[in-house]
């Protein structure tokens, strides 16, 4: 009995016309060869399972073959290619950077570069995960990467390549690997089952593809598994059974009862999922995907982006004829958002069961939306209704019945911008009561904006001398009323919850210096700044009560209090003694004699 070999190690690329979807890599790389422009260091960057490992080994083994083909292949014949497809080639070093990470594996790697090779003509370094090394490594690789010996070529491979250091990206000639296609996957799985003998469901195949997103090792792996599952046939039923996937018929069904509305059987069909073995977030994200295809199948140039089997597009093309756009983008929404809140959710179940009941009663809030849409747009056609001829011609005057007064009054108001406006005012307004206005009394009066207005003092005599025509009668200033109208002050700082200032107007004296000027006395400038705060409405409240806008207040301080009164400097040791012997001369004298010193003089 062979030993058994899986496919990703048994159907692994060995020239580039095999490697699959990274044609624009290989063809770069053979015309490099072909025209001896080979680059001394390389940077394959790409997603896993894509091929940057293969491609690597075939490039040193191709640049060392001794009987290239016309088209940049190796032969698979020479020795050199022998020695490599033995695993026995002493010029191709292979580096796993996820365990030989420290400077001194870098370093032992750089003293290896010194030897030239025994035979063949490059010594080729592949360096695997290369954004594994740590920082001190990567400075020491440094120096030999930017200038290697001419036999040295180094590969490097990466999945994150924004790990790697500027300078090491730099010296390398970047290849960025894309993910493998579902149809070139597909095609390849074919290829394989065609040479094993097995049967395979193209729909199976579709959902290997599907699975594997675009890791084409992922792909041979689910392979394996599967056929050694089904006993060499592939099918759809048990590629779904195997990979818990589940079928894309419980998604038509779901969407039929939320359609028809019929909540319950929506609920009975989730139960028969959950009791599958299906989780929740499995059929929220596959119902997801659901949705969008059939968003995706509404229109026809957007139908090539539907990726599903052939034998199920015709399907979603008819299914999506029948829905409205408006509801799958709601629903794909709702979706949306209950997938992200899934894992937060304690009760998993009910969060799902949630879902759905939205879903079915979609529908109704959806139809309610475009119904209130029609219904907005009704009104506002309706609400513009062109005037009459008869009411215009009504209420037009002739140009020379107006005086010419009141024709200039016309010219210098600026007309309104609303066309709504000027037919409102046409239709209200009579055609008699408008020439009646003219023909009694014409207008005289012109608007001119930029009059000016005079000053605060003029204006304030005005409107006495207004009040005073009008009977108004002012009141005399008096303290009774005076404090009245302070204590009602007070009230109003209070409710405003100006305690500060409550405190300073309660500690203020009020003077009345004439019928018309009052005074307000504080002690300092923190007092007279509060109630400078509050001054222009205790002098409007003054003026209300008195009756006469020609009162006005003024804050001041004590003058008192700007006194400054002088404070006793302490004396220090020195003036203490200066100032003892200035009234007792024998102190100096016994100082003297006794030869004492005092501190500090």
């Amino acid at each position: 009995m062979d030993k058994f070999i899986v496919s990703a190690r048994k159907y692994r690329p060995q020239n580039f016309s095999t490697v699959v979807g990274q044609s624009h890599i290989t063809t770069t790389l053979k015309n490099a060869i072909n025209n001896n422009q080979l680059a001394h260091a390389f940077l394959f960057c790409g997603p896993r399972g894509v091929g940057k490992t293969t491609c690597a080994r075939i490039l040193a083994k191709t640049i060392n073959c001794q009987n290239k083909t016309a088209d940049g292949e190796a032969c698979n014949t020479c020795n050199s290619c022998k020695t490599f497809d033995a695993g026995t080639s002493l010029n191709i070093h292979e580096l796993d950077a996820a365990s030989n990470n420290s400077v001194d594996d870098i370093r032992s790697l750089v003293d290896q570069v010194r030897f030239a090779p025994q035979a063949g003509k490059y010594k080729v370094y592949i360096v695997d995960e290369v954004h594994m090394l740590s920082a001190s490594a990567f400075n020491a690789f440094l120096k030999t990467l930017e200038e290697p010996p001419p036999y040295a070529i180094f590969i490097l491979a990466t999945t994150e390549k924004h790990k790697i250091l500027p300078t090491i990206l730099s010296r390398c000639q970047i290849f960025d690997f894309k993910r493998i296609t579902n149809n070139d996957t597909i095609e390849h799985l074919q290829e394989i089952c065609d040479k094993e003998h097995i049967k395979a469901e193209k729909a199976a195949l579709h959902i290997i593809a599907q699975k594997s997103e675009g890791c084409m090792r992922d792909a041979l792996s689910i392979l394996d598994k599967i056929v050694s599952f089904s006993n060499g046939e592939l099918n759809y039923t048990n590629t779904l059974e195997h990979l818990n996937i589940l079928d894309e018929d419980y998604y038509f069904k779901l969407l039929q009862c939320m359609q028809q509305q019929q909540l319950s059987d929506a609920m009975l069909l989730y139960d028969e999922i959950n009791q599958k073995g299906f989780e929740g977030d499995t059929l929220l994200e596959g119902y997801t995907e659901f949705i969008r295809n059939l968003l995706v199948s509404k229109d026809a140039k957007a139908a090539i982006l539907l990726e599903v089997a052939d034998d199920f597009k015709q399907k979603y093309l008819q299914v999506a004829k029948e829905i409205s756009t408006g509801w799958l983008i709601a629903a794909l929404n709702l979706l949306n958002e209950a997938e992200i809140n899934y894992k937060q959710a304690r009760n998993k179940r009910l969060h799902v069961e949630l879902a759905i009941i939205k879903l079915t009663y979609l529908m109704q809030a959806v139809e309610l939306v475009e119904d209130n849409t029609s219904v907005i747009k009704k009104k506002i056609v309706d609400s513009v209704k062109p005037i009459a001829y008869k009411a215009i011609r009504a209420i037009k005057v002739k140009e020379q019945e107006i005086p010419t007064d009141v024709q200039q009054v016309s010219k210098e108001i600026p007309q309104t911008s609303s066309t709504e406006k000027k037919a409102k005012l046409i239709i209200e307004e009579p055609a008699p009561a408008i020439k009646k206005t003219i023909n009694q009394k014409p207008a005289t009066t012109v608007i001119e904006p930029n009059k000016p207005m005079g000053s605060l003092d003029a204006i304030r005599k005005k409107v006495h001398a207004q009040n005073l025509a009008n009977g108004v009668a002012v009141k005399d200033l008096n303290h009774t009323d005076l404090e009245l109208c302070r204590q009602n002050f007070i009230k109003k700082l209070v409710e405003n919850k100006k305690h500060s200032a409550v405190t300073n107007f309660k500690n203020a004296t009020l003077r009345i210096i004439d019928n018309n000027t009052i005074e307000i006395i504080t002690d300092n400038n923190i007092q007279q700044k509060f109630i400078e705060q509050e001054r222009v409405q205790l002098v409007d409240d003054l003026q209300n009560f008195f009756c006469n806008r020609q009162l006005t207040c003024s804050v001041i301080i004590t003058e008192n209090n700007d006194k400054t009164v002088p404070v006793e400097k302490p004396l220090n040791s020195r003036e203490q003694y200066l100032k003892i012997i200035a009234e007792y001369p024998m102190v100096k004298e016994l100082k003297d004699r006794l030869n004492l010193e005092l501190d500090y003089l």
